[in-house]
């Protein structure tokens, strides 16, 4: 039986700072559209005898398929924000009449969003530069069996702020990878001091 995950309200932290008229209420929405997804589209797999969506996808292609919601869902509800229509663009989120035909190849006003299993919420980026990122951090139950019973993926922590060059290491691949960049360790440190939501541990 496939159980509907629900944000949970008191996770939230009230101090948290938010950039670009962002509210509580947006990232509460956009998680429990998340939730509703999944719900309905693993409900449907299940009753068919397919796995769930989350056992279907590279981990890689779900960080993807989650920010890409998340985007969405958050350029929905936010008052000030709205998709960034240029394909690879960055930020993911712009500011709303900021740029023309809402698009940009690369722009100061917005917010880039992520999202990993790892809990330290260290995400690769394709290069160091100042910017508002955000992170959601989610778990999948890849390990309860009979499968069926898995419970449903979920946010455990969310964190938003600003980041500098500087926060970032350099992330080298060798010759036929592609380099990256990663918040260091303070860089982490800093960027998760201002969190959005976090479940117990």
């Amino acid at each position: 039986m496939t159980i509907r995950a629900e944000v949970k309200r008191d996770c939230f932290n009230p101090d948290v700072v938010l950039p670009y008229e962002l509210r509580i209420s947006d990232f509460e929405a956009a998680m429990q559209d998340v939730y509703d997804y999944f719900f309905d589209v693993n409900s449907m797999f299940i009753a068919r005898g397919l796995p769930r969506l989350e056992e279907t996808l590279r981990a890689a292609n779900m960080s993807g398929m989650l920010s890409d919601m998340l985007t969405a869902s958050l350029a929905k509800h936010s008052r000030a924000l709205c998709p960034n229509l240029f394909h690879n663009g960055h930020p993911d989120l712009i500011v709303r009449g900021a740029y023309q035909n809402q698009a940009v190849k690369s722009g100061d006003e917005g917010v880039e969003i992520k999202s990993t299993r790892n809990p330290r919420a260290a995400v690769d980026t394709h290069g160091a530069r100042n910017q508002s990122m955000c992170v959601f951090v989610y778990k999948v139950d890849a390990l309860t069996e009979p499968a069926r019973d898995r419970s449903p993926t979920v946010f455990t922590n969310v964190y938003i702020n600003s980041v500098r060059v500087e926060d970032f290491r350099r992330n080298l691949r060798g010759e036929l990878g592609t380099p990256t960049s990663t918040l260091d360790r303070k860089g982490i440190a800093r960027f998760r001091s201002n969190w959005v939501y976090r479940e117990p541990a």
